[in-house]
């Protein structure tokens, strides 16, 4: 047991020696989690981060099972000092846990926290562990009342009763005087099914207890395009919704020529949307992008750059752009680069332009060993 915990104190060390090596405007790298810290696990991945209160810190990710692509148990880890240490992970979907005879795996958190209450909400998918990958889940979610040290599972009431994917966060709106939730997602049956489908859509609730379906993004007049991972935030409009969504050609064998996110416009709250179209200065090739509107107005949109997987030089780097409110879009910058993989970055806020951030690293040939977690400091 003692060499085990040297064992693993070593890897620790080491990773975090990594995280400092680096090229970026993201600062104060920390290593949050190494997946060799979970006993028998595959991968560490897709993380999300919010915050609690000032500088308590909150972020779940998940815990991938050998054998499965994208599909494990989703633990929480807590910083109560602006993300300088974190805690010891807890779990907050077990797949060891048994729900009566049926055995579910999850993926993709997706951290909340409603303004004006003390409750924080850790959304995921559900998937039977009979399935290889996690295409066809069903939203599930908990809540901790402690600032994320402990979490509590509950039922939800969906009016939407399909297979869902989602990866990104919700936004909180108000629609003719009443709080309105919207949370992006989409389908992927057409990996499985000739006569299934790949639609992003938009789910919508009152209460996060209970969730509707509210509307399809429609797809580009120049053509079927895969949909999907949209990000939602306002636009340059107080009453306009912009959704940045990631992109594959509609085989899904391959990225755009060019390689382009692509983005839709909402006026009503996000009931109605208008036809998908190409954003020409935002790169996506297949990997999901960080897409958000900050306290001055300004767009950030955080992505990989490179060629698509399963190119050896792909979701490596980590760049970003940002948009002054009304203006154009910027030219690139380097938000972290190390010679290693990177994928899935979130970010959240804290004060006007100070960011706090997470996202899954590895090694040079090994994508998701390990969650990181950065500040950076963002002008338009």
């Amino acid at each position: 047991m003692k060499t085990n915990l040297l064992t693993l104190a070593a890897i620790f060390a080491a990773s975090l020696a990594i995280a400092q090596d680096y090229r970026g405007d993201v600062k104060d790298v920390r290593v949050i989690r190494h997946m060799d810290q979970h006993l028998g696990a595959a991968l560490v991945w897709e993380p999300y981060i919010a915050l609690w209160k000032p500088k308590h810190l909150v972020t779940a990710y998940g815990v991938g099972i050998p054998g499965k692509t994208d599909m494990g148990s989703i633990y929480a880890s807590v910083s109560t000092n602006d993300g300088d240490t974190w805690s010891e992970a807890v779990p907050v979907f077990d797949h060891n846990h048994w729900q009566g005879s049926i055995h579910y795996a999850y993926a993709n958190a997706i951290l909340f926290k409603p303004s004006k209450q003390d409750v924080m909400w850790c959304f995921a998918m559900r998937c039977p562990m009979n399935f290889k990958h996690s295409e066809d889940s069903q939203l599930v979610a908990a809540y901790s009342a402690d600032g994320g040290r402990s979490w509590t599972p509950v039922e939800l009431a969906m009016q939407y009763t399909g297979p869902l994917i989602v990866v990104a966060g919700i936004l909180e709106t108000e629609v003719k005087g009443q709080k309105r939730y919207l949370l992006p997602a989409h389908r992927n049956t057409l990996r499985n099914d000739p006569l299934g489908s790949r639609d992003q859509f938009m789910l919508s609730s009152t209460s996060l207890l209970e969730w509707k379906f509210e509307g399809y993004i429609p797809q580009p007049e120049t053509g079927k395009v895969f949909l999907h991972e949209g990000g939602i935030a306002v636009g340059d409009a107080p009453d306009e919704l912009k959704l940045v969504m990631r992109t594959a050609n509609w085989e899904e064998k391959g990225a755009l020529d060019p390689p382009r996110a692509f983005s839709s416009f909402s006026k009503d709250g996000g009931s109605t949307w208008s036809p998908a179209r190409q954003e020409p200065d935002l790169w996506n090739a297949r990997s999901k992008g960080f897409f958000s509107r900050n306290a001055d107005g300004s767009h950030l949109y955080v992505y990989n750059d490179g060629p698509a997987m399963p190119a050896k030089a792909a979701r490596s780097s980590l760049r970003y752009k940002v948009q002054p409110a009304g203006g154009q879009w910027s030219e690139e910058k380097t938000f972290y680069e190390a010679g290693i993989k990177n994928s899935y970055p979130t970010l959240i806020e804290v004060a006007p332009g100070d960011f706090r951030a997470v996202w899954d690293s590895g090694t040079a040939d090994k994508t998701r060993t390990q969650i990181k977690f950065g500040k950076i400091k963002i002008k338009p």
